[in-house]
């Protein structure tokens, strides 16, 4: 039996990487195999990638490049990892998936949508996750946390101004609100017991 693919999304500091460590741990304590992954990242060769992407300074790479850099990285991360582990059964946990490339290098870094999603369809066979969930949150609030987490060793991308989050935030919202049947918007103001609560609500009818 196929497995499931779920992509958690957002902005800077709305907490993506412990709602994944707590839906992997809900789905196993169900008797499922859940894997987590990241992009970028994942696999040996799109972990690689996320060294040239992550470290330097803002303006290291356009966003024409980094939109080529993530397609690769997600290319390798599909074949060698998320598509083999769905054809095992396995749930996929993704933090981060297409649609941050969407926010980031296409609405903030004013590359079309469908040019993102024309290097996602020869990458990555224009494989979308089962279901996305957008952790939201003022951006304010997220760039506070994101230094109380990371202090002033911010990446390239937490680095940049509120401008830039901002077109960010609008684009995951335009996201959820073109593609309803994939795409949930979540609260992600609430405590993480609750936000892990409301996602596992929205995925009862596939774990029933």
């Amino acid at each position: 039996m196929r497995g499931r693919f779920l992509s958690l999304e957002g902005g800077e500091g709305a907490g993506k990487s412990t709602q994944v460590r707590a839906l992997a741990a809900a789905l196993q304590a169900r008797g499922l195999t859940a894997r987590i992954t990241r992009e970028p990242g994942g696999s040996e060769g799109a972990e690689a990638i996320r060294v040239l992407l992550m470290q330097g300074d803002a303006g290291r790479w356009s966003a024409r490049s980094e939109a080529l850099l993530f397609a690769a990285a997600r290319a390798d991360h599909v074949e060698k990892v998320i598509g083999p582990a769905i054809e095992r059964g396995e749930w996929v946990i993704c933090d981060r998936y297409l649609d941050s490339s969407r926010a980031y290098q296409g609405a903030a870094g004013g590359i079309a949508d469908a040019d993102v999603r024309a290097l996602h369809a020869f990458g990555s066979a224009g494989l979308l996750p089962d279901r996305t969930y957008v952790l939201t949150l003022p951006s304010e609030v997220g760039a506070q946390r994101t230094i109380a987490r990371d202090g002033v060793g911010a990446d390239r991308f937490a680095a940049r101004d509120a401008a830039f989050h901002d077109a960010v935030a609008a684009a995951f919202d335009r996201i959820a609100a073109d593609e309803p049947a994939r795409v949930r918007r979540i609260d992600a103001t609430r405590t993480p017991d609750d936000v892990t609560a409301a996602i596992l609500a929205d995925l009862a009818p596939w774990l029933a």
